[in-house]
């Protein structure tokens, strides 16, 4: 029996693991499929507060882990295949064991759509991404014709963002007009280094030869006709899918299968918590992530104290 089962192993599961283990509940962390989170696809991290120099994604989550790992946080590489929710204990299926815990923080993420075209797995992180306020300062991108597909509030907020650093942005949306809220399509319009393709859809990311982004191939979906299109950057803003497939009918969760927090960090069913970008559809940045795996890890702790009284 587990006092608390930490489901994540990023930012938020980290630090999850990190107060509770401080708090003698010696959590169990279950690493997932993507050990340490989104963030170890990321080269350069140079937002998170404390590293004036940047840090590298994949060294930072190992940083974490140890610091957890220091004060008694254990991990787990299995994989969760389904949970019970609906009696006490929790019953957690990991690679076909069962394991029982008192309560549970899901930090499972969310995982960012691709495009699924070629060249865009090959080039990530060489000049392909999926977060301008993660990566849109690095030197690469600086007075550089930059790309963003997408045509919602993110891709927006993205293209705004990158005029602080690109020379021109490209603004890619398969339709005539954006989807975005009408004040942020306004202030897209309005930005005179933001210039709009439309009827358009990246089929490749050029060039994987070089082993870095020198543009992207176009199809307007109007004409057929398709054009190459000159750039150092691709930033691909068409949404995320949070990690919470497993807790479909015993969590709730919005329509788009973000997990919808109660009370603090604590979900519909109480002693089961949530942190980090399986619930966040809005900042989803490393920094929140740890805020919100911090909450969830005390909002734990006080449960499991008014349980014991």
């Amino acid at each position: 029996m587990h006092k608390v089962v930490i489901i994540g192993s990023g930012c938020a599961g980290w630090t999850a693991a990190l107060y509770t283990a401080r708090a003698n509940l010696q959590p169990l962390v279950l690493m997932g499929a993507q050990p340490g989170g989104l963030l170890t696809t990321t080269s350069i991290v140079e937002n998170f507060p404390g590293f004036p120099e940047g840090v590298d994604g994949f060294e930072l989550m190992s940083r974490m882990q140890k610091q957890a790992e220091r004060f008694g946080a254990k991990k787990s590489f299995g994989m969760v295949e389904k949970v019970d929710f609906s009696k006490r204990p929790f019953e957690l299926t990991v690679d076909g064991e069962n394991i029982l815990a008192e309560t549970v923080i899901i930090a499972t993420g969310a995982s960012h759509k691709h495009l699924d075209v070629p060249g865009e797995t090959l080039l990530e992180t060489k000049g392909v991404t999926y977060c301008a306020t993660c990566d849109g300062a690095l030197p690469i991108f600086r007075n550089q014709s930059l790309v963003v597909v997408g045509g919602g509030d993110s891709a927006c907020e993205e293209a705004l963002y990158l005029t602080r650093f690109g020379k021109e942005i490209f603004l890619v949306h398969r339709r005539d007009s954006l989807r975005a809220s009408k004040i942020m399509a306004e202030r897209v319009h309005a930005h005179k280094t933001i210039k709009p393709v439309w009827d358009s859809v990246v089929t490749e990311v050029l060039d994987a030869k070089q082993d870095k982004v020198t543009g992207v191939r176009l199809k307007n979906l109007k004409t057929n006709a398709e054009s190459v299109l000159s750039c150092a950057g691709v930033f691909i803003a068409i949404g995320h899918s949070p990690n919470t497939g497993i807790f479909k009918g015993q969590i709730e969760m919005d329509a788009n299968g973000f997990i919808v927090p109660k009370k603090g960090t604590m979900t519909n069913v109480p002693g089961v918590f949530v942190a980090g970008d399986c619930a966040d559809h809005v900042y989803r940045q490393a920094i929140t992530a740890a805020g919100m795996g911090c909450a969830a890890a005390i909002d734990a702790e006080r449960f499991l104290a008014a349980r014991n009284e």
